[in-house]
């Protein structure tokens, strides 16, 4: 009998070891599943990053592009302002100039027209400045009304040039 203990003890070794075998193969198959859950839960999670990533960029571009912007929009402004103060200045310059008679208007006489019957002088004083054509000055009430005339003209320009 003691072959058929040592047949049985064979025996019973094998089946330790094909259970062995089986449990040790069953944990490797189910390492490499788990592993390979892993990897699978982890590329969503990958691409959400790469995602967001490429979203936060593209955000502070966007925003660098608004700022560049605004910067470009505040000179425009800035640089407009400043005409449009100078044209207001200049006119108001040229107005005050006109009404303390520091500086007198003109106009220029046509002296090839011989129906106008005009009775100025053909020549301009020695000491004058002028040059070309004949000219002769404009009452001072004339010249205001002259210049209340150009000067709504000059606002109608510069809120024309402002838009």
């Amino acid at each position: 009998m003691p072959s058929v203990w040592r047949v049985a003890l064979v025996l019973a070794l094998l089946a330790l070891l094909m259970i062995g075998s089986g449990t040790a193969a069953w944990r490797l198959q189910a390492n490499s599943y788990d592993k390979q859950l892993a990897d699978q839960a982890r590329l969503p999670a990958d691409d959400l990053t790469a995602i967001s990533n490429a979203a936060a960029a593209q955000v502070r571009a966007d925003q660098d592009k608004r700022l560049a912007l605004e910067q470009r929009l505040s000179a425009s402004e800035q640089i407009h302002y400043k005409e449009l103060s100078d044209a207001q200045t200049y006119q108001a310059r040229l107005r005050d100039r006109l009404a303390t008679s520091d500086l007198r208007l003109s106009v220029l006489l046509d002296t090839s027209d011989s129906a106008g019957g005009c009775a100025v002088p053909a020549g301009t004083a020695a000491g004058s400045v002028v040059h070309g054509g004949t000219r002769a000055r404009l009452d001072a009430a004339h010249a205001q009304r002259i210049v209340g005339i150009t000067d709504a003209g000059d606002q109608g320009l510069i809120a024309l040039a402002a838009c």
